[in-house]
């Protein structure tokens, strides 16, 4: 469990996108048996916000939104369950594939499917993407302009050379994320706009133990997720000296990130903290100067950690599950890319040099 935790921690891909471009992602993960964590899960996210759930402990999908537990009814859960069960079956046999082909019988061993797609409903631009990985490795990657599977993995040429052989495969998986993840994706936003495309400012501010020790841009309470905190320097863009941290979610539905600089010299010289967000008109500008910096260690500092610490429980928890999907999601460096749809994907490279992985179909 350890390993599992330890890279759940690893950071995603924070921009800015258009006010107008919505999303609809989709992460599977299978992982080895015999530790305290599910052996399959299944989260959806619409514009970055779990709408669905699935896991091989509570064997059911369910809803993570009250958007979602209000438009769909019980046959939208039933045949999904359903479709969960058997891809359930086909991850197991995926990561007992994967171990195969790198040649090893035992240990910790992730593999994940990442699909989804994009759309812009001010311009009609689309995008999407169906990847898949071991151990925080890509192993397959679709590539959507030239409709074929490639892999940078020696272990993974065996499947491309497969499905690339299949035109009518190909032609789905295009079809899939051009038009049809697309459908749903439109299909989800209009059930939550209100939700999806409300704004909300955040809060920065300059934290410090002591006048030696690093300072913390602490952003907080802003939604959408998307954010962007860079540090200037004599009003250049500054990049030595400086750590990122991961973006997190609150209590309340909005997220926090922070952004640490460590340096000697930001008495002498001009160092700002700059927010940009959706809900800003213009940027937030911090300058790091003595009358912006708290450095109450009793009060903010100990905010900040339990701020921190209920971001981490949201993600990692296992209780009712999102928190797994969104953990396992960081386990895999394909973040550095988003996109595309309701890939249904019965991904099976069940056991042998013959067998297949085939998408399924979104009912």
């Amino acid at each position: 469990m350890g390993k599992v935790l330890l890279l759940g921690v690893m950071l995603c891909c924070t921009s800015i996108v258009s006010a107008s471009t919505h999303s609809l992602q989709y992460f599977y993960t299978g992982v080895t048996a015999g530790i305290d964590f599910p052996e399959y899960t299944l989260v959806g996210l619409v514009d970055d916000e779990p709408f669905e759930y699935y896991d091989s402990q509570i064997k059911k999908m369910i809803p993570k939104t009250e958007w979602m537990k209000e438009n769909e009814g019980e046959h939208y859960w039933d045949t999904e369950t359903q479709r969960q069960i058997g891809e359930q079956q086909t991850y197991k046999a995926n990561v007992r594939v994967a171990m195969q082909r790198f040649n090893q019988i035992e240990g910790l061993h992730v593999y994940q499917t990442m699909s989804g797609c994009e759309w812009d409903d001010a311009t009609g631009i689309t995008d999407g993407f169906w990847n898949h990985g071991y151990d925080g490795e890509d192993l397959l990657v679709f590539d959507l302009k030239n409709t074929r599977w490639i892999s940078p993995s020696p272990q993974g040429l065996i499947t491309t050379h497969r499905w690339n052989n299949s035109e009518a495969d190909l032609e789905y998986t295009k079809y899939y994320l051009t038009q049809q993840c697309i459908v749903w994706l439109k299909r989800y936003v209009s059930y939550g706009r209100s939700t999806l495309e409300r704004r909300v400012a955040p809060e920065v501010s300059l934290l410090q133990k002591d006048p030696s020790s690093p300072v913390l841009c602490h952003v907080t309470g802003f939604f959408p997720r998307a954010v962007m905190v860079t540090w200037q320097k004599n009003g250049e863009d500054h990049y030595d000296d400086v750590e990122w941290g991961e973006t997190l979610p609150n209590e309340d539905g909005t997220f926090q990130t922070t952004s640490r600089l460590t340096v000697k010299d930001w008495q002498t010289e001009d160092y700002t903290c700059v927010v940009e967000h959706n809900s800003l008109e213009e940027g937030i500008v911090k300058r790091v100067i003595e009358r912006e910096i708290r450095r109450n260690q009793d009060i903010e500092m100990r905010a900040l950690l339990k701020a921190v610490i209920i971001g981490c429980v949201a993600v990692v928890g296992v209780g009712v599950g999102v928190g797994v999907g969104v953990m396992v999601w960081m386990v895999w460096k394909l973040c550095k890319k988003r996109g595309a749809g309701h890939g249904k994907t019965n991904t099976s490279d069940t056991g042998s040099e013959n067998s297949e992985l085939k998408p399924a179909v979104k009912a």
